[in-house]
């Protein structure tokens, strides 16, 4: 079933958030894995994301996976782990979208909230697309949002979306239906600024005193990919 109400919104909200020249979200991300004893085990991270169109942009990422923070200038990416005091540069792409693909497929980095970063990602997510319904209305950190649900052959993902003339997304949740754990990674989307005061400099890594460096590791572009990438 494809409602036009739940493609609608999905659309108001894409293009709203592309029309937005800076902004930045704090996100609390949940990813869910599977032990092989089957139990199923919830990993938590906490992610803050600053984007300056179109080319800076910068995610500090904090949990019990990882540490580290990107950056992009317009000229280069660094990712740095401020717990092992490396990082790594490569020089970027000039755009946002072009700097994101590049390190999902070269670099096997998924940058938080990827998929609703992109100019055009209305078109991205909608790919494939075979159902999409509203669910219904709901509350999220205390903001009425609608719910929207979209499947395609190999992921299900969720939106909820802001009522209003801002309709921001507040929370995400993509699913793997290509299994029977139908394993997810759920996004809460809080804190946002849509007119952030970000100077030039806070997108550009300067490597503190001792810091090494290391080169990034080549990856298979299959293998950089995850249920929630847009490509």
């Amino acid at each position: 079933m494809m409602e036009t109400a739940a493609t609608g919104m999905l659309k108001k909200m894409t293009d709203y958030l592309a029309s937005l020249q800076q902004f930045s979200v704090h996100t609390e991300n949940t990813l869910e894995d599977l032990l092989d004893s089957g139990q199923r085990i919830d990993l938590g991270v906490s992610a803050s994301v600053t984007i300056s169109r179109p080319n800076k942009l910068r995610a500090e990422r904090k949990g019990e996976l990882l540490s580290q923070i990107f950056y992009y200038d317009g000229k280069s990416l660094t990712l740095y782990n401020p717990g092992e005091n490396v990082y790594a540069t490569e020089p970027a792409p000039g755009t946002i979208e072009g700097t994101l693909d590049f390190a999902r497929e070269s670099l096997g980095l998924i940058v938080p909230v990827a998929d609703l970063v992109y100019q055009n990602s209305y078109k991205l997510l909608m790919q494939g697309v075979t159902s999409a319904t509203v669910v219904g209305k709901t509350v999220i950190n205390g903001t009425v949002c609608n719910h929207l649900a979209f499947r395609r052959p190999d992921v299900d993902f969720q939106v909820w979306v802001m009522e209003g003339d801002k309709p921001l997304p507040c929370k995400y949740v993509v699913t793997d239906s290509r299994t029977s754990a139908l394993i997810s990674i759920s996004t809460v989307m809080i804190g946002w600024d849509l007119a952030p005061v970000v100077a030039d400099d806070s997108f550009k890594f300067v490597p503190p005193a001792g810091t090494i460096e290391v080169s990034f590791m080549p990856v298979n572009a299959d293998a950089a990919k995850e249920p929630g990438a847009s490509k």
